[in-house]
C-alpha cells in the first residue's frame, strides 16, 4: 500500500510540473508536436510489426533455398528500412524540437515566479528549501523535459508493441507446440510476461536507492559549483587576506561530499549493471531457448522460428521497459522532486508576501511616514520600533545608530521587501522611492547598461549618461560607456558607489534612501556628493543611514535607533544634526 502510495505521488509530482505547458499560451504547438511525435512512435510500432513478418518470409526463402523470394524479400527489407530511417530521424527531430519549446516556457515561467516582487529574496530570509536556484533553472528544466518526453513516449511505445505483438505471439503459440509448455494457450505470451515481471521487481530492488543518490548528487554539484564561483567574485577579498588555503579547505570539503556520494552512485550502478547486463545478454537468447524445441521437433520452419523469436523479444522488451529505463526512471524522479522542492519554496515567499502585516499607504502632506511599525526577525523576534516619525518633502533626514541595530532592515521595510512585522509605512502618492546600498550592484555587460540598471541603457541619451559620469567624478570613463566588461572586479568600492549615485541622477528619485551609500568613499569626496544631490535634486526627500560626524552637517535632522526595554531598538524623536 505504501509503495502504491509513494508511486501515486510520484505521478502526482510529475503531472504538477508537466501539466501546466501544456495549457499554456504554448500549448497548440506542444500538443501537436507531442501527437506528432508519438504518431511517429506508432509508426515505427507497425514497421517493427511489417518486419516481424518478414522475418517469416525471408528466413523460410532461405530455409527453401528460392532465390526468386529471396530477392524480392531483400527490396521489401529495403523499402522498410527506409520508411523505419526517416520515421527515426524526424522522430528524434521532434522530440529535440518539443524539448526546447517545453523548456523555453518553463524557463520563462519560473523565472518569473522566482524574479517576481523580490520572490527571491524573501526565499533566502526563510532559509529557501530550494538550494541552488540557478541549477533548478538552468539544468532541471532542460533534464525535466527531455526526460518526460523520451520516457513517456517510450512507455507508450512499449503499450503499443505490447499490444501488437501480443496478439502475434499468441497466435504463433498454436503454431510452435512443444510437449512442456505447448498444451497451455499462448504460453510464449505468459512466459515473456513472467521473464520480465522478474526483471522488473528485482531491478526495482536492487536499483531503488538511486532516486536519493541522483538528487543528492545534483545538490553537492551545484553546491560546489556555487562556492567556485563564490571564489571567482571575490578573488580580491580572498587575496587581500591570503585566504586561499581556507578556500581550497572549504572546497575540499564540498567536493569530498560530492565524491562520496558519487562513490556510493558507483556501488549502486554496479550492483544494477550487474543484473541488468545479464538479463539483457539472456534476453538475447531466451526466446531461441523457448521456441527451439518446437523448431527441432519439425513443427514450424526456420522463418517461424525466426518470426516467434522476433516476437518474442519486443513482447518481452516491452515488459521490461522499466528495466532498460530504470536508471532514467530514477534520475527523473530526482529532478522533478528539486523541481517540487524550487516551486513549493517561491510559493512559500509568495504566501508570505501575501500574508505580510506591514501595510503600505498613502502618506498625504508627508514624503515618508511610519507609524506603530514594528520589524521583527523570521523567528519573530523584534529588531525596530518606529511610531509617528513623518519626513515632509525635501527634508533631509539621518538615521543613526549602533552596528547592527536594524538601520539598513528599516530601510528594506521602507521600499517594501522586508515582510516580518506589523504596521504602517506611508509614502506620497505617486512619488517614486529609490534605494541605493552600500555594496551597488553592476551587471556584467555595457557600462551604459549597467549605469542605466535596472532600465534599458536606451532609456538615456549618450550625452545624458555622460553627464552623470562626469558630475559624480568619473570622467574616464565616459568614453568606455559602450565597452563590455565585468565592471563589479574592475571599478572600485568607491567608484562603483560613484556609478550608484550617478544612477540616482539620471532617475531623479522624489524620495532617495541612501544605505551608507558613501562609505568607501573620504570625507571631502562624500560631502561633494551630498552637495551635488542637493543641487541636481532640490526637491528630493533624502534619508540617509551614515556614522560619519561629517554627515551631521549634511542633513537637517537626525533621528536615532535606540535600545528597547522589548528588545530590539526604538527609533528616537528627531533631532537637529
Amino acid at each position: 500500500m505504501l509503495k502504491l502510495r509513494a508511486l501515486f505521488a510520484a505521478l502526482a509530482d510529475i503531472r504538477r510540473v508537466a501539466w501546466p505547458y501544456f495549457r499554456s499560451e504554448d500549448r497548440g504547438a506542444g500538443w501537436l508536436l507531442l501527437v506528432t511525435v508519438i504518431g511517429l512512435e506508432l509508426g515505427i510500432v507497425a514497421l517493427n510489426v511489417q518486419f516481424n513478418s518478414w522475418n517469416a518470409r525471408f528466413y523460410n526463402a532461405i530455409q527453401d533455398k528460392d532465390w526468386d523470394t529471396f530477392q524480392f524479400q531483400l527490396l521489401i527489407f529495403c523499402g522498410l528500412a527506409a520508411l523505419f530511417i526517416v520515421a527515426a530521424v524526424y522522430q528524434l527531430y521532434l522530440q529535440m524540437w518539443l524539448r526546447i519549446r517545453w523548456r523555453t516556457w518553463m524557463t520563462d515561467n519560473y523565472l518569473e515566479r522566482w524574479l517576481r516582487d523580490s520572490a527571491h529574496y524573501r526565499m533566502r530570509l526563510t532559509g529557501d528549501a530550494a538550494d541552488n536556484p540557478d541549477q533548478r533553472i538552468a539544468e532541471d528544466l532542460d533534464l525535466f523535459a527531455d526526460k518526460a518526453i523520451r520516457i513517456g513516449v517510450g512507455f507508450l511505445g512499449a503499450i503499443a508493441t505490447l499490444a501488437s505483438f501480443a496478439a502475434i505471439l499468441w497466435s504463433l503459440s498454436n503454431q510452435a507446440q512443444t510437449p512442456l509448455l505447448g498444451a497451455i494457450p499462448g504460453y510464449l505470451v505468459w512466459t515473456a510476461l513472467f521473464y520480465s515481471l522478474f526483471g522488473t521487481l528485482v531491478t526495482h530492488l536492487i536499483g531503488k536507492p538511486l532516486v536519493k543518490l541522483n538528487f543528492n548528487q545534483q545538490r553537492f554539484e551545484a553546491d560546489f559549483r556555487y562556492h567556485l564561483v563564490r571564489v571567482r567574485e571575490n578573488g580580491e577579498q580572498i587575496a587581500l587576506l591570503e585566504g586561499e588555503q581556507a578556500e581550497n579547505d572549504g572546497l575540499g570539503r564540498r567536493f569530498a561530499a560530492l565524491v562520496g556520494n558519487f562513490h556510493k552512485l558507483m556501488i549502486a550502478n554496479k550492483r544494477l549493471t550487474w543484473f541488468t547486463a545479464g538479463y539483457n545478454q539472456i534476453s538475447i537468447i531466451f526466446p531461441y531457448i523457448v521456441v527451439s524445441p518446437a523448431y527441432f521437433a519439425g513443427t514450424i520452419q526456420l522463418g517461424v522460428l525466426m518470426q516467434t523469436a522476433s516476437a518474442f523479444e519486443n513482447v518481452q522488451r516491452a515488459f521490461s521497459f522499466f528495466v532498460d529505463a530504470y536508471r532514467e526512471l530514477a534520475e527523473w524522479r530526482a529532478v522533478t522532486q528539486r523541481l517540487i522542492g524550487f516551486e513549493e519554496s517561491v510559493t512559500g515567499a509568495e504566501r508570505l508576501r501575501a500574508g505580510a502585516r506591514i501595510v503600505r499607504g498613502d502618506s498625504g502632506k508627508a514624503a515618508l511616514s511610519l507609524d506603530a511599525l514594528r520589524l521583527r526577525l523570521p523567528a519573530g523576534a523584534p529588531i525596530v520600533a518606529a511610531d509617528d516619525l513623518e519626513i515632509a518633502p525635501g527634508e533631509h533626514v539621518l538615521v543613526t545608530g549602533p552596528s547592527g541595530s536594524g538601520k539598513s532592515t528599516l530601510f528594506r521595510a521602507i521600499a517594501g521587501i522586508w515582510p516580518f512585522g506589523e504596521g504602517t509605512v506611508a509614502v506620497a502618492k505617486g512619488k517614486s522611492l529609490l534605494v541605493l546600498p552600500q555594496r551597488p550592484y553592476l551587471p556584467f555587460g555595457r557600462l551604459d547598461e549597467a549605469l542605466a540598471y535596472p532600465s534599458p541603457a536606451n532609456t538615456f541619451t549618450g550625452a545624458q549618461l555622460a553627464d552623470v559620469l562626469n558630475a559624480v567624478g568619473l570622467p574616464k570613463l565616459v568614453e568606455r560607456l559602450d565597452e563590455e566588461a565585468q565592471w563589479p572586479h574592475i571599478l572600485s568600492q568607491g567608484e562603483q558607489q560613484r556609478v550608484s549615485l550617478a544612477r540616482a541622477l539620471l532617475f531623479e528619485p522624489d524620495i532617495l534612501l541612501l544605505d551608507e551609500s558613501t562609505s568607501a568613499l573620504d570625507e571631502k569626496a562624500q560631502a561633494a556628493l551630498y552637495r551635488l544631490l542637493a543641487e541636481r535634486l532640490p526637491e528630493a526627500t533624502i534619508v540617509s543611514i551614515g556614522h560619519r560626524q561629517t554627515l551631521h552637517e549634511l542633513h537637517g535632522r537626525r533621528v536615532e535607533l535606540e535600545p528597547s526595554g522589548e528588545g530590539g531598538f526604538h527609533l528616537g524623536a528627531a533631532a537637529p544634526a
